[in-house]
């Protein structure tokens, strides 16, 4: 997991605004969604990083 100090300000506040989200949510169904959307972005993320240092690698 990222540091916090390689974190932009931005990316620090939707950290907070999700933690603010789960803990105020008690409906675990929602909490399901939520769970299953961040790990969707997550893993996206992942791609996204992958496919940029393929790129990089392929233009050395």
């Amino acid at each position: 997991m990222a540091q916090q100090s390689e974190l932009s300000i931005g990316q620090q506040f939707e950290i907070e605004r999700f933690n603010r989200a789960i803990d105020a949510t008690a409906d675990a169904e929602q909490l399901r969604t939520l769970a299953k959307q961040l790990l969707q972005a997550w893993h996206l993320q992942k791609a996204a990083t992958s496919w940029v240092i393929r790129q990089q690698d392929d233009a050395s």
